[in-house]
C-alpha cells in the first residue's frame, strides 16, 4: 500500500499565494492529484490556525480530516501539521537566510510553538511563512524543548537565497548550520531545481532521508513533487499516523512505514538550476562559469549562482555515478541508487503542461483545465495518468497526441531550456516531428521492470 504525501504547501495567508488555497479546496484537489496525505500548512498564522482547528478533526494520532465533507472528493484526504519558517539572522559576520519545514505532532503542540515564537517577538500575523531572527540551531532547540516529537526538515536546500546549501545562504553543511544539534536533522527537501541523484553526492546525506514536496502556492501546483511512503507489511486496514511518518523519515528499523520513492520535477525546469541574471538575460551553466567566471557580462555584478554550480562546490567525487536507469511495464524511467542507500525516484512534467503543448494552448486556458479534469476523472488522478495508465488506454480515450506526450515524458525524451535566477525552465516535448511510436513503447514496456 502506498501513501502519496505532499507535506509542503502554503495557505491563502502566505504572500503570493492563491486565495483558493483553503482546506476544502486543497482536499478536493488532493484527490484529483492523487495525493493521500497533505499538510495544513502555515499553522503559525493565527487566522489560519483558527480555520484549521474549526474545520479539521483528528482521525488517527496527529492526522486530520475535514469535519464536514463538501463532496465525496474529500472523503480520503488527510492532513498533518507542518509549516515553513524563515530564519533571517547574522552569525559569524555573515547574513544567513534559511527556510525550514517544521512538523508538529498535533494541534496542541502547534499552538505551543506559536506561543513560543510570539514570546520571542515573532509577528505571526504578517505572513503564513513567518520571518524570525532566531538561528537555525536555536530554532531547533526551541522546538525540541517544546515537544521532542517535533521534526525540522530544511526546505529546498539548494535554493540560492534561502536553502541550507544555497550559494547565498551562508552554510556549506548541516553541521555548520545546526552544530551538535544536526543529529536531529533526519532529512532534507530537494526543491524543484535538484533531484535525489544530485543530493546523493553529498556525504552527510548518506544517513538522511531525501524528501520531495511541491511548495505549492496554488491548487494546480500541488503534487508537482511528492514523497511516496510504503507500508512494510501491506494491509488494507493500516491507518497512517504522525508517528508513522516521523519514523519513516527517521529511517527507524522497526518502522512499519518507509519512504518508497519520490516524484520529482525535472530539475532543469526549476527556477535556479543554472546560474545567471534574469533581467540581463544572461544564463551560464557550470562550464560557462569555469571559463567565463561568475560576473555578469552585462551589469558587471555577481551572477545568481545556481544549483549545479553550488553542487560542484560541495559534492564528493567518489559519490558520483551511482544512478541506474530502468524502465517499468508502463514505459516509465526509474532512477535507482546502485549503492542501495536511498530509495528510487521518477521525474515527470505536470500533466497540465503536457496537455497544453499537445493541444497547442496556454497552460492556464479553459481548454487545458477541461482536458485535465477529464483525464483525472477517467483514470483516477493526475499521478495515475503520469505513472500508471497504459499509453494505449490514454490514446484510445484522448488521442495519440496526448498519449505520445505522456510516453515521452515518462521516458525522458524531452528538451528543457534550464531555469535560472527565478525563471522556470521551459519544457519542449516535441521538436519538429514526433520521435516515438506508441506501438513501439507498448512492446518495449513488456520487457520492463516492475515497481
Amino acid at each position: 500500500m502506498d501513501f502519496v504525501a505532499d507535506l509542503h504547501l502554503h495557505s491563502k495567508y502566505s504572500r503570493a499565494v492563491s486565495q483558493q488555497m483553503v482546506l476544502p479546496e486543497m482536499a478536493k484537489w488532493a484527490v484529483k492529484k492523487g495525493i493521500n496525505l497533505l499538510t495544513t500548512s502555515d499553522f503559525t498564522h493565527p487566522l489560519w490556525f483558527r480555520e484549521i482547528k474549526s474545520q479539521l478533526k483528528e482521525t488517527e494520532e496527529g492526522v486530520y480530516k475535514l469535519t464536514v465533507d463538501s463532496s465525496q472528493l474529500t472523503n480520503n484526504a488527510r492532513f498533518i501539521l507542518t509549516t515553513e519558517i524563515s530564519s533571517i539572522y547574522k552569525e559569524r559576520d555573515k547574513l544567513r537566510r534559511i527556510h525550514n519545514l517544521v512538523f508538529a505532532p498535533n494541534l496542541e503542540t502547534a499552538e505551543k510553538i506559536n506561543k513560543e515564537l510570539t514570546k520571542r517577538g515573532c509577528n505571526l500575523h504578517s505572513d503564513g511563512r513567518p520571518i524570525i531572527g532566531i538561528t537555525s540551531k536555536n530554532l531547533l532547540e526551541l522546538l525540541l524543548s517544546t515537544d521532542e516529537r517535533i521534526m525540522l526538515i530544511p526546505c529546498h536546500v539548494w535554493t540560492p537565497h534561502f536553502g541550507i546549501y544555497g550559494s547565498a545562504s551562508g552554510y556549506d553543511s548541516l553541521n555548520e548550520a545546526f552544530g551538535d544539534m544536526d543529529k536531529h536533522i533526519y532529512g532534507i527537501e530537494t526543491g524543484l531545481s535538484s533531484d535525489p541523484e544530485m543530493n546523493w553526492q553529498i556525504e552527510e546525506l548518506k544517513t538522511r532521508s531525501i524528501l520531495s514536496f511541491s511548495d505549492a502556492h496554488s491548487l494546480a501546483k500541488m503534487g508537482r513533487e511528492a514523497t511516496v511512503f510504503k507500508v512494510q507489511n501491506d494491509s488494507s486496514k493500516f491507518k497512517i499516523s504522525y508517528n508513522d511518518i516521523a519514523s519513516a523519515i527517521k529511517r527507524e528499523r522497526n518502522s512499519n512505514l518507509r519512504v518508497g520513492y519520490t516524484i520529482e520535477f525535472y530539475p532543469e525546469e526549476g527556477k535556479y538550476h543554472f546560474s545567471g541574471h534574469r533581467n540581463c538575460k544572461v544564463v551560464f551553466g557550470p562550464d560557462d562559469i569555469k571559463t567565463k567566471g561568475n560576473i555578469c557580462p552585462v551589469c558587471k555584478r555577481r551572477l545568481t549562482e545556481g544549483v549545479l554550480y553550488r553542487l560542484n562546490q560541495l559534492s564528493k567525487e567518489e559519490l558520483l555515478g551511482r544512478v541506474e536507469q530502468k524502465y517499468n511495464k508502463f514505459g516509465l524511467r526509474w532512477y535507482t541508487d546502485n549503492l542501495k542507500i536511498h530509495p528510487p525516484f521518477v521525474k515527470l512534467v505536470p500533466l497540465n503542461e503536457i496537455i497544453a503543448e499537445s493541444i497547442e494552448s496556454l497552460v492556464g486556458s479553459e481548454k487545458v483545465k477541461i482536458k485535465f479534469d477529464d483525464l483525472c476523472n477517467e483514470f483516477g488522478s493526475e499521478i495515475n495518468v503520469l505513472l500508471k495508465t497504459p499509453i494505449s488506454d490514454i490514446a484510445a480515450k484522448f488521442g495519440e497526441k496526448i498519449a505520445e506526450a505522456v510516453a515521452k515524458v515518462r521516458r525522458g525524451d524531452i528538451f528543457i531550456d534550464p531555469g535560472y535566477d527565478g525563471e522556470y525552465g521551459k519544457v519542449k516535448i516535441w521538436g519538429e516531428k514526433p520521435t516515438i511510436d506508441i506501438q513501439t513503447i507498448a512492446q518495449e514496456a513488456q520487457l520492463g521492470m516492475k515497481f
